[in-house]
């Protein structure tokens, strides 16, 4: 009943269906910055400046293509304080629900040149991406894309159904920008998501076949799910007496439609999960997951890289034992880090801080980006690294692309601040790569250690 409620206003909010819109320009911190001139004016207004309307790039035209695309964008800040009035699941409901049914604005301009990645194999149109756990059963991976991240990850997926922990399980400090949860691997389980990953795939594979164009790049343009690249994140049952067996079923299952697949093992919410991280328990679960996915048979893309996510909270022993096993193995990558158990300030007085569960946002960033430093020294900046934590700007991006970071994910920001913070934080980025004379992303990773 809810749900139907709000869903009329919601989609007309969304799809930019707002009038009599002051002007102005919008600074992504304020949920109450100004959006493009609205219908009810009576006589054309002029238009907004070059830097307003779009990248802040007009020396090739990005500015004027989509003038009406970026207004959509913007206008979704209007959206923001009606989410925070909602319970935080609900909200995350009705948020993938406008996902799903494409109630989104969606990213007509092309990303700028600077900000585009290679890596295995793939080609990124920029390195921002959605981290596991916004869209846990691939409802929404279509529309997440559309708004413009360069990559989307789903997930954690389980081999089984489970309902994950007792709610309230989600729990929001709007004055730190962070968020506590405790939801524990809540998951459709893989059938459920098995089928509509192959839905998408099915419908992707129709319309490359349909399509005349063709491309000789040595990396491939796009991913499985579409123009943008689809991680899958792998989890194990609360329940489950054999981990490595839910890992190797989720691998089994899923790896077809995933442009890299994820191993799992940092969530603090699904008891005895970090005890994998050990040296031992990891490098056992790693070859026998690489073994699982290897000996299936692919095409000439072959199988999708392999990478594992590791907490924030480790040791540096731990953390030489996690970079001596990927490089050992030939990890294809990491991801730094999960949520923190940990409380730092100012979260360690907030009176939320004594809620179990993992911590995310703003206050994580100083913690999981000195991890990160640590694992590209670790790793000798042979393995790609996902940086993610804490991340709400292009500048926090680039600061963990100069860590050593090629990819970045976010999560908690984006669901503070909506859709309008990701092709700002686009904008941001390309501007602190040319300030600083790098011509690319990857001539920037890891900077901070030459």
């Amino acid at each position: 009943m809810a749900s139907r409620l709000f869903r009329g206003p919601l989609r007309d909010a969304l799809m930019g269906r707002l009038r009599a819109v002051p002007v102005g320009g919008g600074s992504r911190q304020s949920s109450s910055a100004a959006a493009e001139p609205g219908a009810a004016a009576a006589s054309k207004p002029p238009l907004p400046s070059k830097k307003a309307v779009d990248w802040s790039y007009d020396r090739d035209g990005y500015c004027w293509r989509g003038l009406r695309n970026g207004w959509l964008f913007r206008a979704t800040k209007y959206v923001n304080p009606f989410f925070a009035l909602l319970d935080p699941e609900f909200a995350h409901r009705l948020a993938i629900l406008a996902a799903s049914r494409g109630w989104v604005p969606r990213e007509k301009r092309p990303d700028p040149p600077i900000l585009g990645v290679k890596v295995w194999g793939r080609k990124f149109t920029n390195p921002i991406g959605l981290a596991a756990g916004f869209d846990k059963n691939a409802e929404a991976v279509e529309g997440l894309l559309g708004l413009g991240f360069g990559f989307v990850e789903v997930g954690s997926v389980t081999p089984m159904p489970q309902e994950g922990n007792p709610k309230p399980r989600i729990f929001r400090l709007p004055q730190e920008r962070a968020i506590i949860n405790r939801c524990g691997f809540n998951s459709e389980g893989i059938v459920t998501v098995t089928r509509r990953l192959g839905a998408q795939h099915g419908k992707r594979k129709m319309e490359e076949t349909s399509s005349t164009s063709s491309s000789n790049d040595e990396a491939k343009q796009g991913g499985k799910a579409g123009p943008g690249i689809l991680g899958v994140n792998i989890g194990k049952n609360k329940t489950s007496e054999d981990s490595t067996a839910d890992y190797v079923q989720g691998v089994h299952t899923l790896s077809q439609f995933a442009d890299y697949l994820v191993i799992n093992v940092s969530s603090p919410n699904t008891p005895g999960l970090r005890k994998l991280q050990g040296r031992k328990q990891l490098q056992d679960l790693v070859k026998k997951v690489q073994a699982a996915r290897d000996e299936m048979q692919w095409a000439e893309d072959g199988p999708p890289p392999l990478l594992v996510k590791i907490a924030p909270d480790l040791s540096k022993q731990d953390l030489e034992d996690i970079a001596a096993v990927a490089r050992n193995l030939r990890l294809d990558g990491l991801i730094i880090a999960n949520t923190t158990i940990s409380r730092p300030d100012p979260i360690s007085s907030h009176p939320l801080a004594g809620e179990a569960g993992g911590l995310s946002g703003k206050p994580l960033f100083d913690l999981s980006t000195n991890v990160l430093k640590v694992m590209y020294v670790l790793t000798q900046g042979k393995i790609p690294l996902i940086g993610c934590g804490g991340i709400s700007s292009g500048e926090d991006a680039y600061k963990k692309i100069r860590a050593g970071a090629t990819l970045v994910q976010l999560y908690t920001a984006f669901a503070y601040e909506g859709p309008a913070l990701i092709p700002q934080m686009k904008a941001e980025l390309a501007e602190c790569l040319e300030r600083d004379g790098f011509k690319s992303v990857q001539e920037a990773v890891g900077a901070d250690f030459r």
